[in-house]
Order: structure tokens, then C-alpha cells, then sequence
């Protein structure tokens, strides 16, 4: 499973993570569900025999933990990591935007449709400058061309950067 993932979810997006308000409570995961986490991420199609040997359980008690862990919202999901250039679109960037100030208020409405674009693998909402960076996939320059021209056609957005991506190295957590 990856934490991030360059697969599209079947799901719908949901409402962005707020940065305001209290701050989240701990989790409070211990050193078993820490590796069954550890483990998930690294592979999320373990068999829950082979997760339970490694975390030093038995089957049910792991069949059990990995319930609760989804749940609790710890494992939000389990995704393939999808090379984009597979599905034709080898071109990936990412992209910084910056909304004008007087649109604050169409935040949602921004997210939910920028989420719902077919170049568009990951939306992250920023404290900063910026106000999020997209994580996209194209068939090709004109292809990503067309998409900043759209995005930036859009009168919600005052700003956009774009920077290539040469290469993605996975994180050392889902090695």
C-alpha cells in the first residue's frame, strides 16, 4: 500500500483536511500495530497469516488489529501503485497554485473539481504561499500545456508554477 498514491481512488473526493481547529488527538498505536502499519504500507496485499508472523500474532488477533486500525482511520485505504506512464500518460508535474484572495470561499468547490480531472493524481492543500500543489500525469507537453491553460483560465486561480518530475523515488516507510 502506498501512504500517497499516483492511483486514481474510486471514491469520491472528500472535504480537504482542515488546518484549523484543535489539533488531532494522538493515536496512541503500539509497537504491534505500529508494525502491522509498517508492514501494510509496504505490501497491502500480505495475507493476513504472513502479517500476523511478522508481527509476532496469531491470525485472529491481526484479523482483529487490522479491523480496528480501519476503523480508527489509521489505514484510510488500500491502493496499487499505478505507474502513469502505463496508462499513457508519462508526462508528470507538479503544479503550485495560488487562488485569489477574495476566493476562499470556493475552496471546496476548487478541490472538487480539480480532483475529479483525469490528469490529476493528487490534490494537497498547503499552508504557505501557495495554496495547494497538484500532482498530475499527461500524455505529453501539449497535453499538460492544455491543462495549466484550463487551470489557470479558471478565475479562482491567481497563480500557477509548474515544475516536471524526472523521476519518483518512493519513500523509505513503503519500501
Amino acid at each position: 500500500m502506498a501512504l500517497e498514491s499516483s492511483a486514481r481512488s474510486p471514491r469520491a473526493p472528500g472535504p480537504p483536511n482542515t488546518v484549523r481547529g484543535a489539533a488531532p488527538t494522538p493515536l496512541n498505536l503500539d509497537e504491534t500495530d505500529r508494525r502491522i502499519v509498517l508492514e501494510l504500507a509496504r505490501d497491502a496485499r500480505l495475507p493476513n497469516n504472513t502479517l500476523a508472523r511478522l508481527a509476532g500474532i496469531a491470525p485472529s488477533t491481526c484479523l482483529g488489529r487490522v479491523r480496528a486500525l480501519r476503523e480508527r482511520g489509521v489505514i484510510r485505504g488500500y491502493h496499487a501503485d499505478v505507474d502513469p506512464a502505463a496508462l499513457g500518460r508519462p508526462l508528470q508535474a507538479m503544479i503550485a497554485v495560488r487562488l485569489q484572495s477574495d476566493a476562499r470561499g470556493h475552496i471546496r468547490a476548487f478541490v472538487a473539481d480539480v480532483a475529479t480531472r483525469d490528469e490529476v493524481l493528487n490534490v494537497f492543500f498547503l499552508a504557505g504561499k501557495d495554496d495547494f500543489l497538484l500532482h498530475v500525469a499527461a500524455a505529453s507537453t501539449e497535453g499538460l500545456r492544455v491543462f495549466v491553460e484550463d487551470l489557470s483560465s479558471n478565475a479562482d486561480v491567481a497563480y500557477t508554477e509548474t515544475s516536471l518530475i524526472f523521476e519518483h523515488v518512493r519513500a523509505a516507510l513503503a519500501q
